[in-house]
């Protein structure tokens, strides 16, 4: 297990933080360890509504933070269940612009008991730095996350 897991999984086992804390500490990290992470945040849904409402997150303020289903690389998620990588943002169609900054977005679907509750969502200044190692920590994380939720 690398470095990094290791000290994901201690915050998310962390017997004295609340569940926000340690989202808002799981951000801090990433966006502390891997330096393409210029924004990193978590989504959830909002109830029986069909949109997802903002999280704990890392980086500059958004004005999303209520996002329908299908609006966007979040609400995509949302509706397919599945990791979605762009390495290029500006060569989506349907993208929420949250900075002019953002080049690239990676969303992991966070899955409990079969149900799509949330997602963890990371833009990049960078164009296409997201690895397949990146998508596989991502999808290990959210795993572990949605323990906790």
């Amino acid at each position: 297990m690398s470095e990094l897991k290791k000290r994901l999984l201690s915050i998310i086992e962390s017997p004295s933080a609340d569940t926000n804390a340690k989202l808002e500490k799981i951000c801090h990290l990433l966006d502390q360890e891997i330096p393409y992470y210029n924004w990193t945040g978590f989504y959830f849904k909002n109830g029986d509504k069909d949109e997802l409402v903002l999280g704990p997150y890392v980086g500059a303020p958004t004005d999303h933070t209520v996002i329908p289903f299908g609006k966007g690389i979040c609400g995509q998620v949302a509706i397919s269940n599945e990791a979605f990588v762009v390495p290029d943002v500006h060569e989506q169609d349907n993208y929420l612009s949250c900075s002019v900054d953002t080049k690239a977005e990676i969303v992991v679907p966070i899955i409990k008991d079969g149900e799509n509750i949330g997602q963890i969502d990371i833009d990049s200044h960078q164009l296409n730095p997201f690895t397949d190692e990146d998508r596989e920590l991502l999808e290990w994380l959210c795993e572990k996350v949605a323990g906790i939720l």
